[in-house]
C-alpha cells in the first residue's frame, strides 16, 4: 500500500470517527440548534420583525434568516472540534497519533471535518426552520456553498487552536461565551451595518464576522454590506493562518507533550 493511500485511509478514519461521535448524541448536538433558532425566529422574526417592517429592502424575517443559519454555522462547527480534540488530548489519545506515522495534516482535516459535517447538518436543519417561517430565495448559491464552507473550516480550525491551548475544560467555554458571542451578535446578524454611525461601521469592519455574515447574506439576498471579493478574501486568509497555525503546534506538540 502506498503512502497516499495509507495517508487518506487515516484521514478518513479519523473524520469517521468524528462524525460518529456526534451523530451517536444527535440529541444533544444536533437538535438543540433548531429548537434555539426557531426561538430566534419566533421572537426576532415574527415579534419584533413586524414592528421593524423591513431592512435593507426586505422583510425583516426574510434578512436575518443568513445571519441566523451562519450564527449555527459557527458556534457548531467551533465547539465540536474544540470539546473532541481536547477530550482527545486529556485521554493521552492524541500523543498516539502524533508518534503514528499519520501525517499532521490528517489529524487536522479529520477533525475539522468532523467539526464542517455536524456545522453542514445543522445548517440544513436550521434552512428547513427558516421555511415554516419566510420564503427563502437564494442569488447567488456559489457565494452560499463557498462561504459556508470556508467559514465552518475557519471554525473548525479556531476549535482545534483552543483545544491545544486549553488546560481544563473550563477553557473550552472561555472562548464561545466572551470572543464568539460578542463578535456574532455584533457582525450584522440582526441589523445592516449601514444603519450604524460612521465611527461604529467602521470599528464593525475589524470584526471578521461581519463579513462572514454578508457574504452569506449576498448569497441568499445578492446584497452586502461589504465587498464581496473583499469577504472571500478575509475568509480565505483567516484560514490559511489557522491551518498554519495548527499544524505548527501540532508539528512542535505544544501544549500537548509535557
Amino acid at each position: 500500500m502506498s503512502n497516499a493511500s495509507a495517508n487518506l485511509i487515516a484521514l478518513k478514519t479519523i473524520w469517521i470517527k468524528e462524525c460518529t461521535r456526534f451523530l451517536r448524541i444527535w440529541v444533544q448536538t444536533l437538535v438543540p440548534p433548531a429548537i434555539t433558532m426557531t426561538l430566534y425566529f419566533v421572537i426576532f422574526g415574527s415579534i419584533v420583525g413586524e414592528r421593524i417592517g423591513t431592512m435593507s429592502g426586505v422583510s425583516y424575517m426574510e434578512f436575518i434568516v443568513p445571519g441566523l443559519i451562519m450564527m449555527s454555522v459557527i458556534t457548531n462547527s467551533y465547539s465540536n472540534v474544540a470539546s473532541s480534540f481536547f477530550s482527545a488530548k486529556f485521554q493521552r489519545n492524541i500523543e498516539e497519533m502524533l508518534v503514528s506515522p499519520v501525517p499532521t495534516w490528517a489529524i487536522i482535516l479529520g477533525y475539522v471535518g468532523g467539526g464542517m459535517a455536524r456545522s453542514m447538518i445543522v445548517a440544513v436543519i436550521v434552512t428547513c426552520v427558516s421555511f415554516l417561517f419566510v420564503d427563502i430565495s437564494i442569488a447567488h448559491i456559489g457565494y452560499v456553498i463557498l462561504t459556508v464552507v470556508l467559514t465552518s473550516t475557519l471554525f473548525a480550525l479556531g476549535g482545534l487552536l483552543n483545544g491545544v491551548f486549553g488546560k481544563t475544560f473550563d477553557d473550552i467555554s472561555i472562548v464561545p461565551t466572551f470572543v464568539l458571542t460578542p463578535l456574532t451578535y455584533l457582525g450584522g446578524v440582526f441589523y445592516s451595518v449601514s444603519l450604524l454611525p460612521e465611527f461604529w461601521q467602521n470599528v464593525s469592519m475589524a470584526n471578521p464576522i461581519l463579513y462572514m455574515v454578508n457574504g452569506f447574506r449576498y448569497g441568499f439576498l445578492g446584497q452586502s454590506d461589504v465587498g464581496i471579493a473583499t469577504a472571500m478574501w478575509v475568509l480565505i486568509a483567516f484560514n490559511v493562518v489557522f491551518f498554519s497555525g495548527a499544524y505548527y503546534l501540532l508539528e512542535k506538540g505544544k501544549g500537548i507533550r509535557s
